[in-house]
């Protein structure tokens, strides 16, 4: 960890502590942290270990309560709702469901590593089925990256979780954009955070 960043348990209390004080309806849908014998399930799941900011997040909060429509909070993360265990091993079949499809039909070269691939993590996904997700590649190891669908090619975000955190929580006290396509955060009806695209 690079010196002088926060660990992850203090970035998230900070990143909370934010939604507590201004957008409290996204903090009421924030589950608890796994129960100890939880936190083996999703290694057990996708037949590989989480990487350790995962595993530190899902003690921390096992996702969010599943939002039903746009309108409701929970997506306080660029508008992603955190994943619980459940919702981490659904999406992260359907990322190789994908993978097979692409090496069935011959087209791995467009699909795996760009669009798709079995070693991403899905971390948190948007009402239109978009994910974030911790890639576990080894070369990739711990990086956040968003796959769009409709996109050719995934976006890496942040080379670590808690350089994430830290962009997120500054963004959140100055009213800054984060990532390559600029968002900013704004709130909505004063209880819940939006991340628009800022104008250019």
């Amino acid at each position: 960890m690079t010196s002088g960043t926060p660990d992850l348990v203090t970035l998230w209390q900070r990143f909370t502590d934010w939604l507590g004080a201004h957008a409290p309806a996204d903090l009421a849908t924030l589950r608890p942290g796994c129960a100890d014998g939880e936190l083996g399930r999703p290694a057990d799941g996708l037949g590989f270990a989480v990487h350790d900011d995962m595993a530190a997040t899902l003690e921390l909060h096992d996702g969010v309560v599943a939002r039903r429509a746009s309108t409701e909070p929970g997506a306080f993360l660029l508008d992603y709702g955190l994943l619980d265990v459940d919702g981490i091993l659904e999406a992260h079949r359907d990322l190789v469901a994908t993978v097979e499809d692409a090496l069935e039909e011959g087209e791995e070269d467009l699909v795996v590593g760009r669009t798709a691939d079995i070693r991403w993590v899905p971390l948190a996904r948007n009402i239109c089925g978009d994910l974030l997700f911790v890639d576990h590649r080894p070369q990739h190891a711990g990086e956040i990256g968003e796959m769009s669908f409709g996109d050719p090619e995934y976006r890496m975000l942040w080379p670590r979780m808690d350089l994430m955190l830290v962009d997120l929580c500054e963004a959140l006290e100055k009213r800054t954009p984060v990532t390559c396509v600029p968002r900013i955060p704004r709130l909505h009806e004063g209880r819940m955070l939006e991340w628009p695209v800022a104008a250019r």
